[in-house]
């Protein structure tokens, strides 16, 4: 995303660059370790003292897209930027980080991009909920067969690992995930999470779903009424193994290391449709990762 409503997308465009800001504003070319946790540590700090009034959950996003757009990506990676009409414009990273003292998004990256637009209302629904986050990055590598569809036109070649926790991702399944995740959001308030916790929002945008770590991207981040406790939670389309707790308990310690104030609790949650007695053995000692299993019913009502 280039800026808020892809407000400088065209500028972008024209001038050959993607880029991050979040209001620092120094160059960062002797500050971008390989290890995203030193970033984090050092700049979180920063962004919070030239912006007070966020919390250190938007802090540690921002930090994660500039670490990300400006030392994550590598040259030869493909891009797809919205320009704010509804379509996708697709580039290759063609540079290292460089600081721009007087332009917009000043942490950049130079991008070829190619003439090349995919309109959003073409892509599979999977893909659309993907690069529909909030977030200024999000990682769409697992649609590389759709993605290579729209430029097979183009001259990019690249490789993209297609690759989650357990092995290669099945569209199919990723799709059934996406579905009970949107479904969870928006039915938030009938869980037995929303008696306790929110998913957590900042200026009334939901920057809890989906968060964007360095670890991962954590299904739902949420927060409890009383501020104290941070809750994880990975959700699974079918039955779930002893390798997520591994997988919650990593995205945990992210956030206990990195977001979580001193007097913050950090707590896991796995939803799945079965567990097995993997599961049951990992999280029996592990008192702070909880199970929830969910049901799928179907009605029809004839009037």
């Amino acid at each position: 995303m280039l800026g808020a409503g892809s407000v400088h997308a065209q500028e972008c465009f024209i001038g050959g660059f993607i880029g991050t800001d979040f209001g620092i504003y120094q160059d960062l070319s002797s500050h971008l370790p390989e290890n995203w946790r030193e970033f984090n540590k050092e700049f979180i700090p920063v962004y919070l003292k030239n912006n007070p009034d966020k919390s250190r959950v938007t802090a540690g996003l921002a930090c994660g897209a500039i670490w990300t757009v400006s030392k994550g990506l590598n040259i030869g990676d493909v891009v797809l930027s919205p320009d704010g009409n509804g379509n996708y414009r697709v580039g290759e990273i063609v540079s290292e980080y460089y600081y721009s003292h007087d332009g917009v998004l000043p942490h950049r990256r130079n991008v070829k991009w190619l003439e090349v637009y995919i309109p959003r209302s073409e892509m599979s629904q999977s893909l659309q909920n993907s690069t529909g986050s909030i977030g200024t990055v999000c990682d769409i590598s697992s649609y590389e067969n759709e993605i290579r569809n729209f430029i097979s036109k183009g001259a990019v070649t690249t490789s993209v690992v297609v690759s989650d926790e357990e092995g290669f991702i099945d569209p199919l399944a990723f799709a059934m995930e996406k579905h009970l995740e949107e479904f969870l959001v928006a039915n938030w308030s009938q869980t037995e999470f929303s008696k306790h916790f929110k998913i957590f929002e900042e200026d009334g945008d939901l920057i809890g779903k989906q968060y964007q770590t360095g670890a991962g991207i954590i299904d739902i981040l949420a927060i409890s009424n009383d501020k104290k406790r941070l809750l994880v939670i990975e959700l699974k389309r079918g039955r779930a193994s002893d390798r997520v707790v591994g997988q919650v308990l990593r995205y945990m310690g992210y956030i206990k290391e990195q977001i979580a104030s001193p007097n913050q609790t950090v707590e896991g949650a796995i939803i799945a449709l079965e567990d097995d007695q993997s599961l049951r053995w990992a999280i029996s000692n592990v008192p702070s990762v909880s199970f929830y299993r969910y049901q799928i019913s179907f009605k029809l009502a004839k009037n």
